[in-house]
């Protein structure tokens, strides 16, 4: 059986290496976009990104420009990536070296760090970049509650995936008039004071182009900062499009990996597949579910979500894991209350 990826994947590095190379001959330089990363005492995990972009704007009225189409959803999706480019991660002493994938993203694995419980941050660069900070939560190991949320239509409306809509809300739509899903920042925040080391952490279908965005969004709207776990859309290794179930699933296994000592507050909405992929995994790693929370859709956004209106099937609840249901914040704050796995 052939080990070369799929002729999609490497059409799209062809041409994203041909582009590349016109914009190097032209000018652009290297950069690294840091992501939120995460880890323990004995490990972390760097994410990030190196693209090329053009000398910036000097005047004004040319950074004014710059900002008003950063903030248009289209410009995140944007970007030339630094296919196979060498970077390095310091962190204190410790320097280490890695390569970027096809579409120039970092995600490297640090062990034997010495970095202390609490939010960190390293330096990452290119060979042609200027170095960059990257914020990383690390978790010390007598933390055993964690929270991991869902983002679209769980704490932002987005109407995912919907393709039109969804198109309107990414590409067009100015990031100020993206609007919160009532209480749920107010949940998360008293949550976290009831345990106040619990990381949180968000995992999305979403496209890696729209962090910067999301991070400006959970602040604005009060969400606790938290690492985000994304996706790459376009093709990969093995066919055309990336599977957003597959990647919700395999980001719940490594957090086990990560964190063997975790029990999770797993929340989500049932407009898309989240009831099921938790479920599932309750039944494969009991131990690392404390309970499981959906927001539940109304109907004119199940319509808009998926074509039709959607109910939780209550067998899809694994043995011994609560599973409570509202369809807002405040209502699902209020169930949680009442459990005593979340004492």
């Amino acid at each position: 059986m052939s080990t070369r990826p799929f002729f999609a994947a490497r059409l799209e590095e062809f041409i994203d290496r041909r582009i590349e190379a016109l914009l190097r001959a032209i000018g652009w330089r290297e950069q690294v976009i840091s992501y939120t990363g995460y880890g323990s005492t004995s490990s972390i995990r760097v994410l990030g990104r190196v693209i090329l972009v053009p000398k910036r704007a000097r005047t004004g009225l040319g950074k004014a420009t710059e900002e008003m189409i950063r903030r248009r959803g289209f410009r995140n999706f944007f970007s030339t990536a630094c296919v196979r480019a060498p970077f390095t991660v310091q962190v204190g002493e410790l320097r280490v070296a890695g390569i970027t994938d096809r579409g120039g993203y970092i995600d490297e694995r640090i062990r034997d760090h010495n970095l202390a419980a609490g939010w960190q941050q390293v330096e990452v660069r290119s060979a042609g970049s200027e170095s960059t900070l990257a914020d990383v939560q690390v978790v010390g190991h007598d933390v055993t509650f964690g929270v991991v949320s869902d983002i679209d239509d769980t704490i932002i409306t987005t109407f995912l995936p919907r393709p039109m809509i969804a198109a309107w809300n990414s590409f067009i739509r100015d990031e100020s008039a993206r609007q919160a899903i009532p209480g749920m920042a107010r949940m998360y925040n008293s949550l976290l004071a009831r345990h106040p080391e619990t990381p949180v952490i968000y995992i999305s279908t979403g496209a890696w182009n729209t962090h910067a965005f999301l991070s400006r969004f959970l602040k604005r709207h009060g969400f606790p900062v938290g690492p985000m776990l994304m996706t790459d859309w376009g093709p990969t290794n093995t066919g055309w499009f990336r599977s957003g179930y597959a990647h919700k699933v395999e980001a719940l296994l490594e957090l086990t990996r990560d964190f063997p000592g975790i029990s999770w507050l797993l929340v989500g909405d049932d407009g898309q597949h989240d009831p099921a992929i938790y479920a599932d995994f309750a039944r494969v790693a009991p131990g690392h579910v404390r309970a499981i929370a959906i927001r539940q859709l109304t109907a004119a956004e199940q319509v808009l979500a998926h074509g039709t209106p959607g109910l939780i099937d209550p067998d899809t609840a694994a043995a011994g894991i609560p599973l409570v249901t509202a369809p807002d914040g405040r209502g699902l704050l209020a169930a949680l209350n009442g459990l005593s796995q979340l004492d």
